[in-house]
């Protein structure tokens, strides 16, 4: 919904006996955030996170409102990668401010959502909290299916032997299911909290065990991420491991080829020296002998070879 002018708002807001205004700020500058701060007067410490942004995902109280921060991701198909956003949430007695940054996780319809549900707008400003934080876990459970594919493929790929699948493949993904441990193990503690202590500001007693809900899905993304890490970490070792076996073989075959091809041209190289004492020199089919043996002893070394696995 728009807002028109926000000191008009917050002043028919105080007239109300109920109801709280819903702040939504997408990159905001230094001017828009000071603007809102001037008229809720949020906490100095929050007020400093919320600008310099880049922060972990937490929960804070401040003289009965909350901060919570929050990690976004958005999964980029074409690279498969994991895009990292933030949205910061200022929760007060009858105001909630939003400040995302990034592309990641659009909050648009979460709002449109939320006002097609007035029996969550009665818990008032927590209704939001537990929408935004319940659209952001929910995001978080898309992409764990997206790096479960992208892991099955390379999976797939090197224990099937293809030559395809390289080391850094392994490791990006390695760095993406990082990122997204990032995300998702910090905000376990945040949501703990929500869901059992009762010092929260805010938190009525029905509202807990939506956050409760969250928190399940939430635990159960970070054990997959925490198993895609160490999935990873065996799937990239078993890759090196291929790799070292592949030289061993490579190196085998080559080893048996330059021994085979030794003999022909140690002999040919003894005969080349055309000494006139060698009996074989002016022998009618001292030429075809010295062939045939060349072929005979590199025909034998090759079965040694093929019979030791060599070649």
């Amino acid at each position: 919904m728009h807002c028109g002018d926000l000191s008009d708002e917050l002043e028919m807001l105080r007239r109300k006996e109920n109801g709280f205004i819903w702040i939504g700020l997408k990159d905001p500058t230094d001017a828009e955030f000071a603007l809102v701060n001037d008229e809720l007067q949020l906490h100095p410490l929050a007020v400093e996170d919320a600008v310099k942004g880049n922060q972990r995902p937490k929960i804070e109280t401040y003289d009965g409102s909350l901060f919570l921060v929050m990690k976004t991701l958005r999964y980029i198909e074409a690279t498969s990668d994991i895009e990292t956003g933030e949205v910061m949430v200022f929760v007060g007695d009858r105001f909630v401010v939003t400040v995302r940054r990034g592309e990641a996780n659009p909050l648009t319809t979460v709002r449109h959502m939320l006002e097609q549900a007035p029996e969550h707008l009665e818990h008032g400003p927590i209704a939001v909290l537990y929408s935004v934080m319940d659209s952001v876990v929910d995001n978080y459970i898309a992409i764990d299916k997206e790096v479960q594919e992208d892991l099955d493929e390379i999976e797939r790929q090197v224990f099937s032997g293809s030559r395809d699948v390289r080391a850094e493949g392994i490791y990006a993904l390695k760095r993406e299911v990082l990122e997204f441990r990032r995300a998702t193990v910090p905000l376990e503690e945040p949501l703990r909290r929500l869901a059992e202590d009762p010092t929260v500001p805010g938190m009525k007693d029905e509202a807990r065990p939506f956050f409760r809900d969250i928190s399940d899905h939430l635990l159960r993304v970070s054990d997959h991420a925490e198993s895609y890490d160490r999935l990873l970490t065996d799937v990239l070792n078993a890759h090196l491991a291929q790799i070292s076996v592949q030289q061993n073989d490579d190196m085998r075959r080559i080893s048996a080829w330059v021994a085979i091809a030794a003999v022909p041209t140690m002999i040919a190289g003894i005969y080349g020296m055309n000494f006139d004492n060698i009996p074989e020199l002016h022998w009618r089919y001292g030429y075809f002998i010295v062939l045939g043996l060349m072929a005979a002893t590199c025909t034998a070394l090759y079965r040694a070879f093929r019979k030791s696995g060599w070649l």
